[in-house]
């Protein structure tokens, strides 16, 4: 069993940044599957962004803007998010290979 825990959301204005952080209970060094998901209020949870192994792969809208990144000696996953966006407002949620997910972070994006 493994306890995921994201941290880092909150409230931004457009244009600004957040990183979150999802840090697990134990290693996740034998994990390959790590990703990102929202989900915004009357809308399905959706993919933001994935890291398997070494390769990374982001929806169209956050492309350029979302870095996601693993730290295996810290047993965390980070989501860098720059140039947010109003639409970018959801709960984020991590997910360990498929499997498990954490609590989900409020992000939301207004002035």
């Amino acid at each position: 069993q493994v306890q995921l825990v994201e941290s880092g959301g909150g409230l931004v204005q457009p244009g600004g940044s957040l990183r979150l952080s999802c840090a697990a209970s134990r290693s996740i060094f034998s994990f390959n599957y790590m990703g990102w998901y929202r989900q915004a209020p009357g809308k399905e949870r959706e993919l933001v962004a994935r890291i398997v192994g070494s390769t990374t792969y982001y929806t169209d809208s956050v492309k350029g803007r979302f870095t996601i990144s693993r730290d295996n000696a810290k047993n965390t996953v980070y989501l860098q998010m720059n140039s947010l966006k109003p639409e970018d407002t959801a709960v984020y949620y991590c997910n360990l290979a498929f499997t498990y997910w954490g609590q989900g972070t409020q992000v939301t994006v207004s002035s």
